[in-house]
């Protein structure tokens, strides 16, 4: 679980826009660059080449 005021001033890298967390809570997803930042062990991984794309229902979906 993570934290809602860690959550609150955490941005996406590449876009600098702000991140929600997913349904399962295992990452955080930024509509902006279309990526998902894996969380391990309670710890956000905010590096580009560690998140996975988002593919195009997943974002339509997100930004419903």
């Amino acid at each position: 679980m993570i934290n809602k005021q860690l959550l609150s001033i955490l941005a996406c890298p590449v876009s600098k826009a702000s991140l929600t967390l997913s349904d399962d809570e295992t990452e955080l997803l930024c509509t902006a660059s279309r990526l998902a930042y894996p969380i391990n062990d309670g710890i956000p991984v905010l590096l580009e080449e560690q998140a996975r794309k988002i593919g195009q229902e997943e974002y339509e979906a997100l930004t419903k």
